[in-house]
């Protein structure tokens, strides 16, 4: 069976420059292709070819510019017998058009079926011309099926997830040298560290832990806060937000650590340094990733009650969720927790690593989306 999967135009694969969806790829295709015939579609970027193959996948980079019509013009030539198309509802009415034999998956990392992204008409095509719709979490399940009804019976939930064999928990002897690496690398050899990782923007909440940084040293001394980030993936450049938390964590000094975009596959290794992990979103999660990675790492959690996240991170099970989301001192109470009663903070660690392994491994998200592939064939 011919797939091919239809990255979004920001971000090439591989996942060289980060992206949820792109480092989902990279997890899931090495499974995928054992079974199917795999084409990527992404856009192109300078540091790779236009085309290749990669362990019997075939990449295919397009121009951002012209994303759509290219995208469109390679569908029209070859025959594909599902088309996946990641968070473009909107692009499959144009893909349809090009390959009408196909059946086609929309896979849903975000709410973009919402009344300001499709008009409820467009939205209603989109949900007639799929054959299947893949959702992150249940949370953007419930927002696409609460606008669309007539979609219940095509949707359904594929939850992302990691490779253990990336990921060994904190406590794992073979991995010290590399914790001690990383925290001599950044100067946290004998502090706490308290770790976000996001992208460096308001709704992801950074500026939060940095408030909250001045009561957590009153009561933990210790505790240093590492922010690894850039405004934009793998763009390090300084908007006024960016700005904003380096003048917020000033005064702060060496007790709040900026590392910049750490690499996807760095990233493994690099949790390993933290002490515990902070997700600080704001807005409405649909199901960040980085719970996985945090989980499968073996740090304690603590995340907000947004969107998807609770999905995965149950309090005082797997995790501590906060549902005073915007308020630092809810930060500060629940960091001080963790560092205050480290005998439960390792028992939730060791429940979201029992949880990745149970759950949520790459080969557990294979199976989901091999079982969407065999129903649409079957149709």
């Amino acid at each position: 069976m011919k797939v091919a999967l239809v990255c979004t135009e920001n971000l090439p694969s591989p996942a060289i420059k980060g992206g949820a969806i792109q480092v989902l790829i990279d997890g899931i295709v090495p499974l995928l292709g054992e079974k199917y015939d795999i084409t990527i579609f992404s856009v192109a970027d300078h540091i790779l070819p236009k085309q290749e193959i990669i362990d019997n996948i075939h990449y295919i980079r397009v121009p951002y510019k012209n994303y759509l019509r290219e995208v469109k013009k390679y569908l029209s030539k070859s025959q594909f017998d599902i088309i996946q198309v990641y968070n473009r509802p909107k692009a499959i009415l144009h893909y349809k058009e090009v390959a009408p034999n196909s059946k086609f998956i929309l896979s849903l990392h975000n709410d973009v079926m919402r009344e300001d992204k499709i008009p409820y008409e467009l939205g209603k095509k989109v949900i007639d011309v799929c054959d299947r719709i893949l959702t992150i979490s249940h949370f953007i399940k419930e927002k696409v099926i609460k606008r669309f009804p007539e979609g219940e019976k095509k949707t359904t939930v594929a939850y992302s997830g990691v490779n253990l064999k990336d990921f060994s928990p904190v406590w794992s002897s073979h991995i010290q040298p590399i914790r001690q690496h990383y925290r001599e690398k950044y100067g946290v050899k004998d502090q706490k560290v308290i770790l976000f990782a996001g992208r460096l923007c308001k709704s992801k909440g950074p500026h939060l832990l940095i408030q909250a940084m001045k009561s957590i040293l009153k009561r933990q001394p210790n505790a240093v806060l590492v922010i690894a980030g850039g405004k934009w993936f793998s763009d390090n450049s300084v908007n006024h937000y960016v700005h904003f938390l380096h003048q917020l964590a000033k005064p702060l000094k060496n007790k709040v650590i900026f590392t910049k975009f750490i690499p996807a596959q760095e990233i493994p290794k690099f949790f390993l340094m933290a002490d515990l992990f902070v997700c600080s979103s704001q807005w409405e999660e649909p199901l960040a990733r980085v719970h996985y990675e945090a989980m499968a790492t073996g740090l304690p959690i603590i995340t907000t009650n947004r969107g998807g996240n609770t999905e995965v991170i149950s309090h005082l099970k797997n995790g501590y969720v906060i549902d005073d989301y915007n308020q630092p001192e809810a930060f500060a109470d629940a960091i001080d927790y963790y560092l205050s009663n480290p005998t439960v903070a390792s028992k939730l660690a060791v429940n979201g690593r029992l949880l990745v392994e149970e759950h949520f491994q790459y080969k557990h998200t294979v199976k989901r989306l091999e079982t969407a592939y065999e129903s649409v064939k079957k149709v």
